[in-house]
């Protein structure tokens, strides 16, 4: 990779290869983000990194308001893929699954193909083999939490550099903060639903809390003093589980956080 040409939305490990024009030019929009910064994203920038025709981006988002909505929209698309539909946790009465466009670590993601997930261990068989039984939903769901945070932390990095240059323009952009923030309810709801089905009686405060400190995290992997020491899944779900355990009530079998029948 040379300094003035970043790597190739599809050749990355954290870039899916781009279907489409459009996804090639938010692509290559989030790669310049990590590589230069805001400042070096310009309509002309990424229609040379992506080797496209000069003018092709300008026709696509004419203006930078545009050009910014679209990155933030292909980062959530991104972030939403860290864990395949069959490695989500059921909830509560049923088979149903948070549905799509919500992973459970305050939007974060990647490697979210049924291959991906089986190669780090996301598979159903893997979760049980963790201690993530259906009759421990909190181990379940701890274990499910781990998975999406572990694979953010190693597999999409560079998304979280993105990520955190679009937060900061949004603080000076009023048409990019109400867009960015949309884009991050969408991740919010799908938890509140999961704390739900494990028995939180208040999940909209503890999908937040666990939000924050899963946001600690990423920052703190991704651009602050423990960007060389990532932890691993096993550490992030023993503390997911601490967390968990301690906002869910015992039961009153008394047998652990199980919920009563």
């Amino acid at each position: 990779m040379t300094a003035d040409r970043p790597a190739a939305p599809g050749g990355s490990r954290s870039g899916p290869r781009s279907g489409s024009r459009a996804e090639l030019i938010a692509d290559t929009a989030l790669a310049l983000l990590v590589e230069r910064g805001m400042r070096g994203l310009t309509h002309r920038a990424v229609d040379e990194a992506a080797g496209l025709p000069l003018g092709s981006t300008s026709n696509h988002a004419r203006t930078r308001a545009a050009l910014l909505k679209a990155a933030v929209r292909r980062l959530a698309e991104r972030e939403a893929r860290v864990l395949t539909p069959e490695e989500m946790p059921p909830l509560s009465g049923g088979p149903d699954r948070p549905s799509a466009g919500g992973t459970a670590t305050g939007g974060t993601a990647a490697g979210g193909t049924a291959t991906g997930g089986t190669a780090a261990g996301g598979t159903a068989a893997s979760r049980t083999a963790a201690g993530g039984t259906g009759t421990d939903p909190i181990g379940a769901l701890a274990d499910t939490l781990a998975l999406a945070l572990h694979r953010s932390l190693t597999m999409q990095r560079d998304l979280l550099i993105a990520r955190y240059e679009l937060a900061l323009e949004a603080t000076r952009r009023p048409e990019l903060r109400e867009f960015y923030d949309a884009a991050g309810r969408g991740f919010r709801k799908p938890l509140e639903a999961m704390m739900a089905s494990v028995g939180s009686t208040e999940p909209r405060r503890h999908a937040r809390s666990l939000t924050a400190w899963c946001e600690g995290l990423m920052f703190g992997c991704a651009a602050g003093a423990d960007h060389a020491d990532v932890p691993g899944r096993a550490e992030l779900r023993t503390g997911f589980e601490e967390l968990l355990r301690g906002m869910v009530p015992i039961s009153p079998g008394g047998a652990g956080n199980t919920r009563s029948c």
